[in-house]
């Protein structure tokens, strides 16, 4: 929940994510106390947002950043696969849509729901965002991560940018969102997530996609949109629904009417969720401008320049080079004893730096007497 995160390890989780930028998390619920409660967050003056079974949701003004209700807003659930969302605005940016690759064997091989992606296949980085958004490939996520430099790049890319925007209650460990232990989002975090993604036109044309011709290594076949509202919901313009056994349901949605958008998050929901996120939305574009929020969508956190590291230059020293020891060691922390291990670590190396600067010094005043 919001409550454990803490100022210190929000900052010092941003500096070993980013390498050099630092990310300082608030002592309050990101977004205004009132979003730190479990129960529902809903403004006077109005009727009550609709009865849902989500455990969690957030209603919010897209164009202002309002929150108009809320429920349990920064309670930590599995994000299944609207976490792909982060994937898409962290990666976006980073990759060429025209660059073409041949996915590996691993990225075609990925459980869970898929796009069918063939190592027999050419893919231009525009398709696979497509696969990614529209049809959910877990396939296409791999792909997507292995063309950005491989997993763990892309892991610590996501992580980074999740903390840019403050999201802090997001923690990314697969690109698809598949369940994977320590892995979380918030309602409030996949509200902020799509608001970032809504900024940019290539994500919104993906999202908004009814249906696109895929690549297949003798032709096309049809794909098509996993969002249920799209094209049956007025204004939807689109974003992310997902689903697992240990999460169950979990959707991010934005509609547009008369200028304006509404973006609805919800996460472990174990029904048909469609309906009523459909009613979420009337609710919010019916009270916008009437309400008093309740809280507010930030915007990304302002850089904050680290301090340098001691330890730095030990950073270029890959897993392959480690000792078997440190090795196993090393997979069996967590960040919280990855980061004591650094500065012990680091401290250690200073220490013994200083150290040989006394012993040497010492040698050449020995010797400026003698």
């Amino acid at each position: 929940m919001w409550t454990k995160i803490v100022p210190v390890t929000a900052l010092i989780a941003s500096v070993t994510l980013t390498g050099g930028t630092a990310y300082a998390a608030p002592t309050t619920p990101v977004g205004g106390e009132a979003l730190g409660s479990r129960g529902l967050v809903a403004p006077p003056g109005v009727e009550h947002p609709p009865k849902t079974q989500a455990k969690s949701y957030v209603i919010a003004d897209v164009e202002t950043g309002d929150v108009l209700a809320a429920k349990d807003a920064h309670g930590r659930y599995l994000p299944a696969s609207t976490l792909k969302t982060l994937t898409a605005v962290t990666l976006i940016p980073k990759l060429d849509k025209d660059r073409e690759i041949r996915p590996s064997r691993n990225a075609c091989n990925q459980e869970g729901s898929a796009v069918g992606l063939s190592v027999k296949a050419t893919y231009k980085v525009d398709d696979l965002f497509r696969a990614l958004l529209m049809a959910s490939g877990n396939d296409a996520a791999m792909a997507l991560a292995e063309t950005n430099g491989g997993l763990a790049k892309t892991m610590r890319d996501m992580n980074a940018e999740a903390k840019r925007l403050q999201a802090y209650d997001t923690v990314a460990k697969t690109p698809s969102g598949l369940d994977k232990p320590g892995q979380s989002s918030s309602a409030y975090d996949l509200a902020l997530i799509a608001r970032a993604g809504l900024a940019n036109p290539a994500f919104r044309e993906y999202i908004s996609t009814k249906r696109a011709n895929f690549p297949a290594p003798k032709g096309h076949y049809e794909i098509s949109n996993h969002n249920k509202l799209l094209g049956r919901y007025k204004g939807m313009i689109g974003v992310k629904n997902g689903w697992t056994s240990k999460a169950l349901g979990s959707f991010v949605g934005a509609a547009t009417r008369d200028g304006h958008t509404i973006v609805v998050s919800i996460m472990r929901h174990d029904g048909y969720f469609w309906d009523e996120v459909a009613k979420l939305l009337d609710w919010g574009f019916a009270v916008r401008g009437k309400a008093t929020p309740v809280g507010k969508l930030v915007n990304p956190a302002p850089d904050v320049q680290a301090a340098p590291r001691a330890s730095a230059p030990a950073a270029h020293v890959t897993p392959a080079a480690q000792p078997p020891l440190l090795d196993t060691a090393a997979s069996r922390q967590d960040d919280s004893t990855k980061l004591v291990g650094s500065l012990v670590i680091g401290g250690g190396v200073l220490f013994g730096l200083v150290w040989l600067g006394f012993g040497i010094r010492r040698r050449r005043r020995a010797r400026s007497r003698s």
